[in-house]
Formats: structure tokens, C-alpha cells, sequence
């Protein structure tokens, strides 16, 4: 008798199993991208007291915005090249991959 790679393996060999399938954990596109808008949310909050209240709030609106239309702009041709230049965009103000910087860590 060989022994199975791995628990799951084992578990989805037992004999009267019902397992079929495992679920798919795989996040959508529009999921993934939501995520990032909602870390550039984030950040913004955190760097509030160094914006004008009207540049808070032009910002927070867009990105509400853009997280509300998000499953109709991964749909359109072109929706990833035109999300990164959105994500590009927040960047500058937000600052958030400076965040995620290694080199910003040390």
C-alpha cells in the first residue's frame, strides 16, 4: 500500500468518500483588484492629517467609485492595463507601494 503525498490526498482516497471536488479558493480578478483599491483606502486614512479635507474627500469618493464599478471594469477590453494606471494613480497620492517596499522595512 503506498502512502498518500498529502492528508488531502489520503482523505479524498478513503473508500464510500463523497468529496468530489474541493472548492475553488481562487480569488476573481475583480476580488484581487478590490483588495488593492481597499489597501489604497487604508493608507489614505492613515496619511489623513496631511491632505486638505477636499483632497481627502476627491480621493475617497473615486475610489469608492472605482470599487463599486469594479465587476463591470474587469468585464471591458483592456480592464487590466486600465486598472493599473488607476492603481498607478492612487499610488502617487497614497504612496502604498512605498509601504510595501522591502527596502522601506530596513
Amino acid at each position: 500500500m503506498t502512502r498518500p503525498n498529502s492528508r488531502l490526498s489520503h482523505v479524498a482516497t478513503v473508500p464510500g468518500s463523497t468529496i468530489s471536488s474541493l472548492p475553488d479558493f481562487t480569488p476573481t480578478r475583480s476580488e484581487f483588484y478590490r483588495e488593492e483599491f481597499l489597501r489604497h483606502q487604508w493608507c489614505l486614512a492613515q496619511q489623513r492629517e496631511y491632505y486638505s479635507e477636499r483632497a481627502i474627500l476627491s480621493a475617497e469618493c473615486a475610489l469608492a467609485r472605482i470599487i463599486a464599478e469594479l465587476d463591470d471594469l474587469c468585464c471591458r477590453d483592456g480592464a487590466d492595463e486600465l486598472i493599473a494606471v488607476l492603481l498607478k494613480k492612487f499610488d502617487v497620492v497614497t504612496g502604498l507601494s512605498a509601504w510595501d517596499s522591502p527596502q522601506a522595512r530596513h
